[in-house]
C-alpha cells in the first residue's frame, strides 16, 4: 500500500502539470520537435555525401537521413555507435529513438550491422517523421576487424560485439563518440552524458560504470580469471570514447614493457587471455584499464542501470537519488517477464508514435503500467524509474514549449 501511495503522490503531481501544459497550448503539438524543423527551415541545403573508409565501401550510398544544414559543422553533432546482429533490429530502432527523443544537439549514429540488416535499418530509419529525422543522420557499416580472425572475433561473446573494440582504427575521422549496447534506452538527454567529456582529466579517454556497487555480490571480485578495472570491475555497456586519445595513446600491458597502440595491443591481448575470459569484448576492456587506470573516467551506476542494480535489493544509490538515466535491459529483460519493470518501459519508447503527444502517449503509460509491477524485485522502486524521466519531460517542456512562449505586452 506504501508503493501504491506514492505512485497515487506521483500521478496527482503530473496531472497538474499536464494540466498546465494543455492550457499552454498542447506544445504546438510536438512539444519537443517542431521548432527546431522550423528553426531549421530555409536553412538546410545539399550536403556532399558523408565519406567513407574502404571497409564501410559497400554502404556508401543513401546513407544519410537528411541532408545536414550549412550552418552546422559535423563537429557540432554528437556521435552514437552501436553494434547490431542478428535479431537486434527491432531492439536498436527503440535505442536509437529514445536517444533522439530526449536529446537537444543533432546526433550522427553508427550503426555497424551484417549486410542481410543494412537495407532494414536504412527502409526503417527514412520512414521517420521530417521532424526527426532533420535532427540526425546515420553512417552504416559493415561487420569488419583489422587484425586476427575475423570469424573468431564475431564469435567472442555475443554476435559481432568485438566490433566495438575496433572503432577507434575504423572511425579515422570521429574525435569522440558514446557506444552503447543495442539493449540501451536513453530516460535522459544524451547531451548530459555527452557533456562529461568535459570531465576528462588530461590522462582519461574512456569512461564507464562499475561492473557492480557490493563487491561481495560482483561478478568479476568473485570469478574472473583474469585482471579487472578496481574493485569489481567495469560494465561496457554504456562507454564514453575520445577516438583522438585512443589512437595517440601506448598502453602499458604484461606482455611489452615498452606499451603498444590500440590496434596492436587487441589480437596479442585476445590470444592471451581468451581461454580466461567469459564476457567477451568486455573483459578485454577490463584486461586494458586494469594495466592503465589512470586512462579511464568512471561514472555512476544511473547512467548505466541494470536488472542487477535491483534483483538482489536496490544498491545504487545514484539511481535512487535521481532516478535512473539510462536504462540497460541485459539478461534479456526486454523480451520476457523476469523483470516487467525493464519490459514497461521498452514497450512504451518502442510503440510510442513520434508525432503524439509525450505527456499522453508515452509518460502517462508508463506510469499507469508500473502499478502492475510494483510486487516484483525492480518494480518495488517505482521512484527509481519514474523519477528521472519526469525530470526529463520537465525538461524538454521547458527548453522546447516555454521558452518559445511569447506573453502579451
Amino acid at each position: 500500500m506504501r508503493i501504491r501511495g506514492k505512485i497515487a503522490v506521483i500521478a496527482v503531481c503530473f496531472g497538474v502539470f499536464l494540466l498546465l501544459y494543455f492550457l499552454g497550448g498542447n506544445a504546438a503539438d510536438d512539444p519537443l520537435l517542431k521548432e527546431v524543423e522550423e528553426e531549421q527551415r530555409g536553412n538546410t541545403s545539399p550536403a556532399p555525401p558523408v565519406l567513407r573508409r574502404d571497409v564501410a565501401a559497400k554502404f556508401t550510398k543513401n546513407n544519410l537521413a537528411r541532408p545536414m544544414t550549412r550552418r552546422r559543422r559535423a563537429e557540432e553533432d554528437m556521435h552514437l555507435a552501436v553494434v547490431a546482429c542478428g535479431n537486434r533490429l527491432d531492439e536498436t530502432l527503440t535505442m536509437v529513438k529514445s536517444a533522439l527523443l530526449f536529446s537537444l544537439k543533432r546526433i550522427t549514429f553508427h550503426i555497424f550491422t551484417e549486410d542481410l540488416l543494412a537495407p532494414q535499418f536504412k527502409e526503417r530509419l527514412n520512414r521517420w517523421p521530417r521532424s526527426i529525422s532533420s535532427r540526425f543522420q546515420y553512417n552504416i557499416y559493415p561487420i569488419s576487424f583489422s587484425v586476427g580472425n575475423a570469424d573468431e572475433w564475431k564469435k567472442l561473446f555475443k554476435p559481432c560485439a568485438a566490433q566495438r573494440l575496433f572503432l577507434p582504427v575504423i572511425l579515422k575521422d570521429v574525435d569522440s563518440l558514446l557506444y552503447v549496447d543495442t539493449d540501451v534506452l536513453f530516460l535522459r538527454s544524451m547531451d548530459d552524458i555527452w557533456n562529461l567529456f568535459k570531465s576528462f582529466n588530461s590522462t582519461q579517454l574512456a569512461a564507464m560504470a562499475p561492473e557492480h556497487e557490493v563487491p561481495k555480490i560482483g561478478w568479476y571480485s568473485r570469478f574472473a580469471r583474469h585482471p579487472f578495472y578496481g574493485v569489481t570491475g567495469v560494465n561496457s555497456g554504456v562507454m564514453l570514447m575520445n577516438l583522438t586519445r585512443i589512437r595517440s595513446t601506448m598502453f602499458k600491458n604484461s606482455m611489452i614493457p615498452t606499451g603498444l597502440s590500440w590496434e596492436d595491443l587487441l589480437h596479442p591481448l585476445y590470444q592471451k587471455y581468451k581461454n580466461h575470459i567469459t564476457w567477451g569484448d568486455q573483459d578485454l576492456l577490463n584486461i586494458i584499464f586494469h594495466y592503465n587506470p589512470e586512462c579511464l573516467f568512471i561514472f555512476p551506476c544511473q547512467w548505466n542501470y541494470r536488472p542487477d542494480h535491483c534483483m538482489y535489493g536496490s544498491n545504487c544509490k545514484g539511481a535512487e537519488e535521481e532516478g535512473v538515466s539510462i536504462l540497460h535491459g541485459n539478461r534479456g529483460v526486454y523480451h520476457d517477464d523476469k523483470q516487467p519493470a525493464f519490459k514497461v518501459v521498452y514497450d512504451a519508447i518502442r510503440d510510442f508514435p513520434f508525432e503524439d503527444n509525450m505527456f499522453q502517449s508515452l509518460f502517462y503509460p508508463i506510469q499507469t503500467k508500473f502499478l502492475d509491477t510494483v510486487n516484483t524485485l525492480c518494480g518495488r522502486i517505482p521512484q527509481v524509474f519514474l523519477k528521472q524521466i519526469e525530470k526529463t519531460m520537465r525538461k524538454v517542456f521547458e527548453e522546447k514549449v516555454v521558452r518559445h512562449v511569447r506573453l502579451p505586452k
